[in-house]
């Protein structure tokens, strides 16, 4: 089936004659005379533009290579605009399935004789048609409110298991033949990748998603998430609140209103952030056929999200790994930059911290203090790809989502307003996400959510106690003497511990509390009280 798969790909890209896109002074003598002789399929499509052919194969391909061409088609700086202007149509124009079909989905799925039983009406039309799913306009009956319908394709499953199983086998022999495989790791990325859009194909998980989304953006000025009606959700069925914005991709528009393009712009750096840094939760197929702005206040623009099937998350250790290092990107300090590399294990142990910190300043120092419109991310991209080589960079699969949304940000942001300043706009969020990490409010918080452990542990120590004297008793009198003995030790250096780590807290509070404009008599307390602490740990342990 993998071969059969591989066939029909290569067969779908000469019919589509996208082998001629290909300069002839790339291709060797050997590979020009195969394409001749062996593979004889000729180009259908002579008719057709550059961008047409591409977004007409990737269309055929199906779903994997869609999306792909979902996320070029953001990079406007990397492609010509026909072609980019074409790939767009993969957003929201891919060729739909049958209404019939769809409708038969819907009421099996919901267990309805007739549409008419749910909604008052149903658009046969499709809204929007995608390469995962469509969607359709309706009217719930009972309480009169606009939806729409997002219904899988037929058979969507089997098309993407078998392309990724196809992509799993490219990736082993990748890793097992290229010279930089190991560093790489491609079949780690596929494997990544296969989890999450599989996990697209559950409209149950989306919609949970989208309740998630929603809850933690409740209330804001820069996101609005639609409501889900989670009781008419099925794995191939969702109903969610028809929004009415703006694509954010039709920039005439937009101006046409006197949309605030710079707040904009901004916000969409905002929004991102705090996705990833407050709640370690975010949408990540941000491409434009999935984000909207709302009409109602232009000069306050507000987005709108929708399609939660591709959610990402994070795990504190990266998360904080991220933030450190996008701070020390921010403030030039090039070498914490390489160190926090060299210590979280992505470039080997041996790594020459100087000549790694010289290579990092030669990438990012030329495009600091400029505006996305005047960074060609083309050349940093070619050279941050020469920079991992040389110093044998090992890829992070976690993270190759949260880099992809990355890329649909900045592309987003470069189209909406080129005079956008990326990194003066994060700069100031993540050092307030830091200080909120690291300050008094953190501490006690940390405190307040192992409390519930504590408690629940304190009552089992003396049983714990009295099972450890236990096994002393049965033990032979020399042996007792010395497990007693080491007891002892361990319960004073214990308590020490204790008394130490309480003074290393009030000496910390002495420190931080005078920023708060407090009475000098807190912070002298605070010293008091931990210098006494350190006392009595210093007692314990002697």
């Amino acid at each position: 089936m993998r071969i059969v798969r591989l066939y029909k790909i290569n067969k779908v890209l000469l019919e589509h004659g996208l082998d001629d896109l290909i300069p002839a002074k790339w291709l060797p003598w050997y590979a020009r005379l195969m394409r001749h002789s062996i593979f004889w399929i000729r180009n259908k499509h002579k008719d057709k533009t550059a961008g047409e052919r591409i977004t007409l194969a990737l269309q055929s391909l199906g779903p994997v290579f869609i999306k792909f061409g979902q996320m070029l088609s953001t990079r406007r700086d990397l492609l010509h605009p026909a072609i980019a202007n074409e790939l767009a149509r993969l957003q929201d124009k891919v060729p739909p399935f049958s209404s019939e079909a769809a409708q038969k989905i819907i009421k099996t799925s919901l267990g309805l004789t007739h549409l008419s039983e749910l909604f008052s009406e149903f658009d046969e039309a499709p809204l929007a048609s995608a390469s995962i799913a469509q969607v359709h306009a309706a009217k719930l009956k009972a309480n009169n409110e606009d939806v729409v319908v997002k219904v899988l394709r037929p058979d969507i499953r089997e098309t993407i298991v078998a392309d990724m199983e196809l992509l799993f086998s490219l990736a082993s022999v990748l890793q097992k033949w290229l010279p930089d495989g190991k560093r790489l790791r491609p079949v780690e990325v596929v494997v990544e990748y296969r989890k999450t859009i599989v996990d697209e194909l559950d409209l149950l998980r989306e919609s949970a998603s989208g309740i998630q989304l929603g809850r933690n953006f409740e209330g804001s000025d820069s996101l609005y998430i639609p409501k889900i009606y989670s009781d008419y959700c099925h794995s191939n069925v969702m109903v969610m609140e028809r929004i009415y914005g703006l694509p954010i991709s039709n920039i005439d528009a937009l101006l046409a209103q006197n949309t605030n393009m710079k707040k904009l712009a901004e916000r969409g750096v905002e929004v991102f952030f705090t996705q990833v840094f407050r709640d370690s939760f975010f949408h990540a197929d941000m491409h434009p056929g999935n984000i909207f702005v709302s009409t109602e206040h232009p000069e306050n623009p507000k987005y709108i999200a929708i399609d939660f099937g591709i959610v990402g998350t994070l795990n504190r250790e990266d998360k904080r790994y991220l933030a450190e290092n996008f701070i020390a990107f921010f403030n030039r300090d090039y070498r914490k930059v390489a160190q926090l590399h060299a210590d979280s294990g992505w470039v080997p142990n041996d790594t020459n911290i100087d000549e790694f910190e010289m290579a990092i300043r030669t990438v990012c120092e030329p495009i600091f203090q400029k505006p996305l419109a005047e960074i060609s991310f083309g050349n940093v991209l070619l050279q941050l790809f020469n920079t991992a080589r040389r110093f044998n960079m090992v890829v992070q699969p976690q993270l190759v989502l949260l880099q992809k949304t990355l890329l649909y940000v900045e592309g987003l942001g470069r189209q909406l307003y080129p005079q956008l300043d990326l990194w003066k706009t994060a700069k100031p969020f993540l050092e307030n996400w830091m200080r909120e990490q690291i300050g008094v409010k953190a501490m006690l918080g940390k405190v307040k959510a192992n409390l519930p452990f504590w408690s629940e542990k304190l009552p089992e120590m003396p049983d714990l106690l009295y099972d450890s004297l236990q096994q002393v008793k049965r033990l032979p009198l020399q042996q007792q003497r010395a497990q007693l003995a080491l007891l002892e030790q361990q319960k004073k250096s214990a308590q020490s511990i204790q008394w130490g780590v309480t003074g290393a807290t009030f000496i910390l509070l002495s420190a931080i509390l005078p920023l708060y404009d407090l009475n000098w008599c807190f912070p002298a307390l605070s010293a008091s009280v931990g210098s006494l602490c350190w006392v009595l740990a210093w007692r314990k342990n002697r």
